[in-house]
């Protein structure tokens, strides 16, 4: 099968699991009450997954990609290329989201990496296209360190947009709005439950559920939190623009008199922070 008819196939099941994950959040909702049209819709949809995304994919793959693809020759890099595709495809995956999980945990526990990571926190409603928010210098960060491993090992390459599907619905998944009840599937796979979590604009957990895909990585280095109760309210515990243009600025310009960080330095001694001990779930 050709990568443009993988690139359709793709594109298609992404367009299919958007319908089917609006139509879980408005059957099974987590936070009950929620409307569609909720506060952020359009900057969340039109500006971060459209039109940053648009613009993010020509300079990530069409333009940076393209040129390693055309002109690296690295010889002895092709690690992976004998590999059948499901194991490449498993390989990038885990090692990905390996590092995601420290990268995710140093953006919070940094005063400078958390000013790219502000902007995908400061959404007051969490649901399938929440995830979307994130500064374009964490999308070209990450997407940069994730893709282009990805050539120069030298996998088939059909595995780019499989993975990038697969990223696109797990971040719609883990986002949504579905009131998922997991069991024992929660210590090893992220969702909602734990994920819903990691956005509430609740102090004890500040610090905790990191992980994307794979849950374990939370469980197995102490950031896990997972109490059994819902959070009462989400985003960040101060001001913050909502407008796409104002949040992608706030980056460059520094902190305004009165306001805060996310950071541990903020966070007051006798509040539980899970990176220090591991929480059982409930």
């Amino acid at each position: 099968m050709s990568k443009t008819q993988i690139d359709i196939i793709t594109s298609v099941v992404l367009l299919c699991c958007v319908v089917l994950i609006i139509f879980l959040e408005r059957k099974f909702p987590y936070r009950k009450g929620l409307p569609f049209f909720r506060e952020g819709l359009w900057t969340d949809f039109f500006w971060y997954s459209i039109v940053q995304n648009f613009v993010l994919k020509l300079l990530i793959f069409d333009i940076v990609i393209n040129f390693i693809q055309e002109h690296w020759n690295i010889s002895g890099m092709n690690i992976v290329s004998q590999w059948p595709v499901l194991l490449q495809i498993g390989f990038f995956l885990v090692t990905h989201d390996f590092y995601i999980y420290w990268f995710h945990r140093w953006q919070h526990n940094s005063k400078i990496l958390w000013k790219t990571h502000e902007a995908h926190h400061s959404a007051t409603s969490v649901d399938w296209v929440a995830g979307s928010r994130s500064h374009a210098i964490e999308i070209i960060i990450n997407q940069s360190v994730e893709f282009i491993p990805i050539v120069l090992l030298g996998a088939d390459p059909i595995v780019i947009p499989i993975k990038a599907c697969i990223d696109g619905i797990w971040g719609m998944y883990i986002h949504s709005n579905i009131d998922v009840k997991s069991g024992k599937l929660q210590y090893i796979i992220n969702g909602p439950e734990m994920h819903q979590w990691h956005h509430a604009d609740q102090q004890e957990v500040f610090f905790a559920n990191y992980s994307t895909k794979f849950a374990f990585w939370d469980w197995i280095f102490g950031t896990a939190y997972h109490p059994g109760f819902k959070p009462e309210k989400y985003g960040l515990p101060y001001q913050y623009p909502r407008n796409y243009f104002l949040q992608f600025i706030a980056l460059f310009k520094p902190k305004g008199e009165g306001e805060t960080r996310i950071v541990k330095s903020t966070v007051p001694d006798n509040v539980h922070l899970p990176d220090n001990e591991p929480i059982s779930a409930q």
